[in-house]
C-alpha cells in the first residue's frame, strides 16, 4: 500500500484495503510495529518502520553477492559434480540466496530463498563459526532445532565443533541437516575480514569416496577463497 505519494497509512485505510475490520487492522499494524516493521506517527497513522531499511540494505548487498558468485559456482559445479549453495547469515537464520545444480537427484532442503536455523549443515556452520563473541552467546543461549540425530543442538557440543571449523578454515557436515548428505563448506570473506556469506556443495555420503573428500575441500576453498577476492574488488559487506 505504501508508494512514493503515500508515505502514511491509517488504520481506517488499512481496514479498507483488506477488507477485515477496522480492530483486526489495526492489531495487524501494532504487531508490525511490535516488531520494527512499521511506526506509529503520531495522529497521522502509520509509516515504514527501521527493520524495512535494514532489509533493503541486506536485499542490496545480497543481489551483490550473487551476481558475483553465480560463475564461481558454475565452475564449482563443473569442478565437483555436486550442487553448490551460496548462503548468508541474518540473525539466528541462514538464507540461501544461490543455488546451482548439478543434474542430480539430490533433494536438499536449501532451495534459493529457503531460511533455516543457524546450527545444521555445513554452510550453517561455515557462517555460524566466525561470528563475533557476543553475537554467538546469543545466538547459542535459547534451545536450537534438530533437523536428523546427527545435528548439534548441544550448545557446549557445537561450540567445540566451531572451534575446530575455525581452526580448519571450513565445515564439513554429514547428516545434520538432510539425512545421508554430506556437505562442505567454506566462508567468503569481505575486505575487513567480515564473514559475508558462505559457499558450500553437497552429496550423498555414500556416493563420495572418503579418499576424495580432501579434493572436495580444495574446491570448495579455493571457490571462496575466489569469491571472496571478488567481494573485496567490489566492496561489498
Amino acid at each position: 500500500m505504501f508508494d512514493d505519494r503515500r508515505l502514511v497509512l491509517s488504520a481506517t485505510e488499512v481496514a479498507a484495503h483488506l477488507g477485515v475490520a477496522r480492530s483486526t487492522a489495526y492489531r495487524y499494524l501494532q504487531s508490525l510495529t511490535g516488531n520494527g516493521f512499521l511506526e506509529e506517527q503520531e495522529g497521522s497513522g502509520f509509516r515504514l518502520g527501521p527493520r524495512v531499511v535494514a532489509l533493503a540494505r541486506l536485499a542490496r548487498k545480497s543481489v551483490g553477492l550473487s551476481e558475483l558468485a553465480r560463475p564461481v559456482m558454475r565452475r564449482l559445479v563443473e569442478r565437483t559434480g555436486m550442487p553448490a549453495l551460496l548462503t548468508r547469515r541474518t540473525g539466528s537464520t541462514v538464507v540461501c540466496l544461490e543455488r546451482e545444480d548439478a543434474g542430480t537427484s539430490l533433494r536438499l532442503s536449501y532451495e534459493r530463498g529457503e531460511v533455516l536455523a543457524i546450527n545444521a549443515g555445513a554452510s550453517a556452520l561455515a557462517l555460524l563459526a566466525w561470528a563475533p563473541a557476543e553475537e554467538l552467546d546469543a545466538l547459542l543461549a535459547g534451545p536450537l532445532p534438530r533437523y536428523t540425530r546427527a545435528t548439534h543442538a548441544d550448545p557446549i557440543a557445537l561450540r567445540a565443533r566451531l572451534a575446530e571449523i575455525r581452526r580448519q578454515g571450513y565445515a564439513v557436515g554429514n547428516g545434520e541437516l538432510d539425512p545421508d548428505v554430506l556437505g562442505i563448506g567454506a566462508p567468503v570473506r569481505s575486505e575487513n575480514g567480515d564473514v559475508v556469506g558462505a559457499l558450500s556443495v553437497a552429496a550423498f555420503s555414500h556416493r563420495v569416496p572418503e579418499e576424495k573428500v580432501p579434493h572436495y575441500i580444495a574446491a570448495v576453498c579455493q571457490a571462496a577463497e575466489e569469491l571472496s577476492g571478488e567481494v573485496k574488488l567490489m566492496g561489498i559487506g
